[in-house]
């Protein structure tokens, strides 16, 4: 789901998950229209209002009667248009239907009276004639925008209310389905269902994803982007976890393990619709009220407030505000990883502000009854000694938990814990496995301990709601590594098992990945640089080496750059579980079909990798290497296929060609992409790569499908004839 905290980066199963909606937000893309236009009005409604301001005595000259003449069907145009699509949404939403279209109605009538009071082509004759006109009733022209607003503004409510509608439809669909999903006993079924399943995450990661966009609290946003990363990455493992249940179907661990994929799944599907309904749960704490930067700055702006108004607020609710502030850098005190030293200055601190505190009192106490100019110096003084002691308390406390972070993520950038569990796995090891899953455990509690403390000095709300989703992911994956080991370990010549750890492996990697970008972003607000976005870290680095991209020059993507590349990148990671789920059919994985399948499969996921800033490839340059080779792969692929199609019936080689041919041009179209040089134009490149890949995974998947089908048909024909695997059959020869 885009995204993208995503966290930047943030998404849901599969790119803007697909399509395949009937709803005007998918389709015909009728609340972005609808926006479009009313961008356009309102400036127009607001040179109206400035054309109209002139004093009545004031003569007109014919520019300014031109422009306002200009203006009034400017706006009338811009509201036929607006008109027009909200009358669209009406009949795509019988509910809704009367009130649209009754706004639309007024909305009409405003943008033909303004039209009118403004049309002046002939103003002297009209006026001696007894013709209304602008200049002749200013408040008929006002009484119009007035209604125009308040019509357009109807009609953009109950658009509002259309996609929180769609969204919450679409999360129910989903929900059914993960239901189906959670009950299935067979692969053949469980491979149905997925797919249902991933179009319809498709379409909730559009609607979800557009509807972040539009949000402008910041804090709702950060909390829609951390519950869409956790839809895409909760996706790819309910695939190994389900897989692996299937598999071993008696195994606890794997149960255990497919089970917290579902319920995180569930809970991150809520979270989307209460933040799109604006409902929040019984009993929910506002975060502002636990993070202590936050208390200290109100803290400040109360005893700064003192020297306007001695009387704003009690004593007591000073003491009790600093006391609870104080009271939560136990956080820091207590924890087993402060060094002392660190434990030491912050208990210095925390004593010399209650110290400061009782003085100001004080000087406020003979401040309220003595108003001399003495007294109102040494308040001055009074408040800015403890916002000085908030301050350093402020800088100890930063430096305790980033120093704590950097360490942290330094000495687990190897990831020895995970490794040594991937091998005991494989080994079957279950006395190692005991061990490196309590050395996890460990590690999962210094992460979490350390997300809490970064929490308390993020300085913004929406990396505070970063924090806490870093602290929960690592929290649920911690747990779930494990019962995927313990899994591997029971049934360690499982490949799928295998997959599956790797899989939460990643994400644990992934984590601490997005972890490590945090802080720098925690560093630079600190600092008053405020922080700049790193999602898609690994697009816009300098690249060597490569002749074709020395003139590409890192370039800052906007927002709607971030969003298409997401998007992009996300239907592609749908697209491999696709691919998979195919070769997962054939019985013989050796054979030359299934081999290029899976290289081919392994790359573009590796590609969905890097559209989060994620995997293996780390600079544009890797990228495009990586395209080339799949781009090859894929003409590895249409010759075995060929060569395939020859032991066919004519029907069903015909059938298989016509595929081939789609997918060799694309081949050569995304070779050409590659080596085609775009000055300055990094995304727009990046952007065209992807699509091409995408296409030819959508193939991929269609080839895969047809050929075992073809395959099985061949085999059935000749009685048990002998599968293609061998290069003599691949070769025509029987």
């Amino acid at each position: 789901m885009a995204a993208s905290p995503g966290p930047a980066g943030v998404g849901g199963a599969g790119a803007v998950y697909g399509s395949g909606s009937s709803g005007f937000a998918l389709d015909s893309g009728l609340e972005i229209k609808t926006r479009s236009v009313e961008q356009t009005l309102l400036p127009l409604v607001s040179q109206i209002t400035t054309l109209i301001n002139h004093k009545d005595n004031t003569k007109k000259s014919d520019k300014t009667l031109q422009a306002i003449q200009r203006v009034g069907q400017a706006v009338n145009l811009a509201v036929g248009r607006f008109v027009k699509v909200g009358e669209a949404i009406a009949n795509e939403n019988w509910d809704l239907k009367e009130e649209i279209n009754i706004a639309c109605i007024e909305a009409k009538q405003a943008g033909e009276t303004i039209a009118a009071l403004t049309d002046i082509t002939n103003l002297n004759y009209l006026e001696s004639d007894g013709q209304i006109t602008i200049f002749t009733d200013k408040t008929g022209v006002i009484k119009a925008a007035r209604l125009l607003l308040s019509s357009v503004t109807k009609v953009l409510l109950l658009a509002d209310r259309v996609v929180i509608k769609q969204i919450i439809t679409s999360r129910n669909k989903v929900l059914a389905t993960m239901e189906r999903l959670e009950k299935v006993n067979s692969f053949q079924e469980f491979v149905q269902i997925f797919s249902q399943f991933g179009n319809e995450m498709v379409e909730f990661a559009h609607l979800s994803g557009d509807r972040q966009n539009d949000l402008k609290d910041e804090k709702k946003k950060a909390k829609m982007a951390a519950a869409r990363a956790v839809l895409e990455k909760c996706t790819m493992m309910l695939l190994t976890a389900s897989k692996t249940c299937l598999r071993h179907p008696n195994c606890e661990s794997a149960h255990k393990n497919k089970e917290g994929v579902f319920d995180r799944m569930k809970v991150a599907l809520d979270k989307v619709i209460e933040i799109v309904t604006d409902c929040k749960p019984n009993g929910e704490t506002d975060i502002s009220s636990i993070s202590i930067f936050t208390g200290i700055k109100e803290f400040k702006m109360n005893i700064e407030a003192l020297r306007e108004n001695l009387y704003f607020q009690s004593k007591e609710n000073l003491s009790v505000t600093l006391e609870v502030i104080l009271e939560r850098t136990e956080d820091f005190t207590d924890s087993a990883y402060t060094s002392h030293e660190h434990r030491e200055r912050i208990l210095e601190l925390s004593t010399q502000a209650r110290m400061e505190l009782q003085q100001l009192i004080s000087v406020w106490i003979q401040a309220q009854s003595k108003k001399t100019k003495s007294i109102a110096e040494e308040l001055e003084l009074s408040i800015l000694k403890i916002s000085h002691s908030l301050n350093e308390l402020k800088k100890e406390l930063h430096s305790t938990a980033t120093q704590l972070a950097a360490d942290l993520l330094k000495y687990h950038a190897d990831h020895v814990v995970l490794k040594a569990l991937k091998l005991t796995g494989v080994e079957g090891n279950l006395e190692a496995l005991a061990e490196y899953a309590c050395k996890l455990s460990e590690q999962k509690e210094q992460l979490v301990e350390t997300c809490r403390l970064l929490r308390h000095i993020s300085g913004t709300e929406p990396l505070e709601i970063t924090c806490i989703h870093a602290e929960e992911t690592f929290q649920v994956t911690g747990q779930q590594i494990i019962s995927a080991a313990e899994t591997l370990t029971l049934h360690p010549s499982s490949k799928i098992a295998k997959e599956n750890l790797d899989v939460f492996c990643e994400a644990w990697e992934s984590q601490i990945s997005d972890m490590s970008t945090l802080l720098r972003e925690i560093n630079d607000v600190f600092e008053g640089r405020r922080g700049e976005k790193y999602g898609y870290l690994s697009l816009p680095k300098p690249m060597k080496n490569n002749a074709n991209l020395k003139s590409l020059k890192p370039d800052k993507p906007d927002s709607e750059e971030q969003a298409k590349i997401a998007k992009l990148g996300l239907k592609l990671g749908l697209l491999t579980s696709d691919a998979d789920c195919e070769i997962e059919k054939w019985e013989d994985q050796e054979n030359e079909i299934v081999q290029y399948g899976r290289n081919m499969s392994s790359m573009a996921y590796s590609l969905y990798l890097f559209t989060r800033g994620e995997g293996p490839l780390k600079t544009s340059q890797d990228l495009i290497h990586q395209l080339e080779v799949f781009a090859a792969e894929g003409l590895k692929l249409t010759s075995s296929v060929q060569a395939f199609s020859k032991q066919l019936k004519d029907d069903d080689k015909l059938m298989l060609l016509l595929e081939i041919n789609k997918l060799i041009p694309l081949c050569h179209q995304l070779q050409t992409v590659t080596k085609t040089s775009l000055q300055n134009k990094i995304f727009l490149k990046v952007d065209k790569c992807i699509t091409k890949t995408r296409s030819m995974m959508a193939l991929l998947v269609q080839l895969l499908s047809l050929c075992y089908k073809l395959l099985k048909k061949l085999q059935m024909e000749n009685n048990g004839w002998v599968s293609v695997t061998n290069k003599d059959t691949m070769d025509g020869k029987t």
